[in-house]
């Protein structure tokens, strides 16, 4: 393991025009996430998932919510031992062009539907699933 304590992370599922973006990283074997990263000491959660989106992928986020918590310990997806505590975010941009960093394999804009149909990390399926769930919600 790479520290003694969990390690907090953020990372959104962001929406722009029905569409949202998911991709694929050097760090979760070939399976499909959504952008983010680790929280650095002193910086506040909406702080650091501002600063992920943009080193990522530079996109500006609006309308951040939070979506929910996940843990991830010692998890096979993930390239090696490690736990997380993964925060997990939903928001939305205006802006769908995407510049990816170098952790950024390939990436789609894809409607939770098609985004099911991706080889996603089992903790992005949640996060989608549960977007999908509060979706239908805001319709009924």
């Amino acid at each position: 393991m790479s520290t003694t304590r969990p390690l907090t992370t953020v990372g959104a599922l962001v929406e722009c025009d029905g569409r949202h973006l998911i991709v694929r990283t050097t760090k979760w074997r070939g399976s499909w996430g959504v952008p983010g990263g680790k929280v650095e000491y002193g910086e506040t959660l909406q702080a650091a998932l501002l600063r992920e989106f943009r080193e990522e992928v530079s996109i500006m986020l609006a309308d951040v919510r939070f979506a929910l918590v996940q843990e991830a310990l010692n998890s096979a997806e993930f390239y090696k031992p490690d736990h997380f505590v993964l925060l997990n975010y939903l928001a939305r941009t205006d802006d769908p062009r995407v510049t990816p960093n170098e952790e950024i394999v390939e990436w789609a804009w894809a409607t939770l539907e098609e985004a099911l149909e991706f080889p996603l990390n089992s903790f992005t399926r949640t996060l989608v699933e549960y977007a999908r769930e509060e979706q239908a919600r805001e319709r009924a």
